[in-house]
C-alpha cells in the first residue's frame, strides 16, 4: 500500500467518522401542533425554516394537529416528543388519568392568557356576559372555551345557557345564520372565520374571557417525561431555539407567514397575517405576559386554575399543579425578554 493511498484512505475514514459523530449528536424531535397550519403555527415553523433548531443539534419535524386534547394524548403515548396544547386540556388529562405513567408536563408558557371568548353578532343585543343568560350557545363539545365556560359563567353570574354542539367547520356559519345566539372559540380563529362569512368585524361582539375575570393560562409547550429524563439538554435546546424564532415572528409577523405558506400553500396569506397579529396582541404580548415574563407562570395563578379546571371539568381527581409544570428548562430571563413594549 502506497503512503499516498494510505493517507487518502485515512482522510476518508476520518471524514466518515466525523460525519457519523455529527449525525449521532443530532437529536430527532417529533413535534405536535394543537391545530392546523394557520398563522400562529409560524411560532414553530419559523425556527425550523431559519435553522434555529438545526443549529441547536435538533432535527425537528412539525405536524399539524386537530385539537389540544389530541396533542396531549399523542405526547403521552410516545408518538410525539414535544407538543403544543391548552394547559386546561393537559390538566384534565392528568386528573382523569392518575395512573398513566407518561403524563406530559408543561415546560414553557406561550399563550399567557386563554384565547377563549364568547362571540355574537351585535344585532343580537348581547353586550355583556350577563346578556348570555337564557341564550343558545354553540361550539364543538371539545372546544376549550365551551369546556371552560362554567368558570366564565360563575365569574359573571350567567345562568340557563342552552348548548348546541356542532362540527368546528360549522360553528361560525351557524352563528351567522342565526341558528345560535353566540359561540365560544379562540378569538383569533372564530372572529376571522366570521368575517370570512361576510360579517364585518365591527358587527361582532367579542367577550374575551381574560377581560371578564377568567385568568386561565392558554397554550403551553408540553414535553414527554421520557424525553425530559433521557435528554434534558434537548428540551432546553428546543426552548431556546423556539424563543429565538418567536422573537422573529413577533417582530415581523408578515414575513413569518411565508414559513406557514411553505407548509400549506392554499392558506390565505393576508388572513393568516391578521390571525397571527391578533394572537400576538391578545395572548402572547398581553399585559399579563409582560408582567409575568414570556414563557413563565406564577404559582398562585396556576394553583387557582388547577382548582377551577377540577370543578368545571368535573375531573376524576383534583388537578395537582405541582405535577403540571416544570420550568427548569426555560432560557434565562434575558433570553426570554422578547416582548415589545406596548404602543402608547
Amino acid at each position: 500500500m502506497s503512503k499516498r493511498f494510505f493517507l487518502k484512505a485515512t482522510t476518508v475514514l476520518a471524514a466518515v467518522a466525523a460525519f457519523g459523530t455529527a449525525q449521532a449528536q443530532t437529536t430527532p424531535i417529533k413535534f405536535q401542533l394543537d391545530w392546523r397550519f394557520e398563522g400562529p403555527a409560524a411560532l414553530f415553523l419559523t425556527p425550523v425554516a431559519k435553522g434555529y433548531f438545526k443549529d441547536a443539534k435538533l432535527d425537528v419535524t412539525v405536524d399539524a394537529g386537530n385539537g389540544s386534547g389530541g396533542a396531549v394524548t399523542r405526547v403521552a403515548s410516545g408518538s410525539y416528543d414535544i407538543g403544543f396544547a391548552d394547559l386546561a386540556a393537559l390538566m384534565e388529562f392528568h386528573a382523569n388519568n392518575p395512573d398513566v405513567p407518561n403524563k406530559p408536563v408543561a415546560v414553557m408558557m406561550v399563550y399567557n392568557n386563554t384565547p377563549a371568548s364568547v362571540m355574537s353578532l351585535k344585532k343580537s343585543g348581547i353586550k355583556t356576559p350577563a346578556d348570555l343568560s337564557g341564550k343558545k350557545l354553540g361550539a364543538p363539545v371539545f372546544d376549550a372555551g365551551r369546556r371552560a365556560f362554567p368558570i366564565f359563567a360563575k365569574a359573571n353570574g350567567i345562568s340557563n345557557v342552552n348548548w348546541t354542539a356542532m362540527d368546528p367547520t360549522l360553528r361560525e356559519t351557524m352563528l351567522v345564520r342565526g341558528d345560535v345566539d353566540a359561540i365560544t372559540g379562540f378569538t383569533f380563529t372564530s372572529l376571522l372565520n366570521i368575517e370570512a362569512r361576510g360579517v364585518k368585524a365591527e358587527d361582532v361582539a367579542v367577550l374575551q374571557y381574560p377581560d371578564y375575570g377568567v385568568k386561565l393560562y392558554g397554550n403551553a409547550i408540553i414535553a414527554s417525561p421520557k424525553l425530559i429524563k433521557e435528554n434534558p439538554a434537548a428540551v432546553k435546546a428546543f426552548l431556546l431555539a423556539f424563543t429565538k424564532g418567536a422573537k422573529d415572528v413577533i417582530t415581523d409577523p408578515a414575513a413569518a407567514i411565508n414559513d406557514v405558506k411553505a407548509r400549506d400553500g392554499i392558506i390565505n396569506t393576508e388572513l393568516e397575517i391578521r390571525r397571527l397579529k391578533l394572537a400576538i396582541d391578545t395572548v402572547i404580548n398581553s399585559p399579563d405576559a409582560r408582567a409575568e415574563g414570556f414563557g413563565q407562570i406564577k404559582g398562585p395563578r396556576l394553583s387557582l386554575m388547577a382548582s377551577q379546571v377540577s370543578d368545571a371539568f368535573n375531573t376524576k381527581s383534583r388537578v395537582n399543579p405541582d405535577t403540571i409544570w416544570n420550568g427548569s428548562f426555560l432560557p434565562t430571563a434575558k433570553e426570554l425578554d422578547i416582548l415589545p413594549k406596548p404602543k402608547k
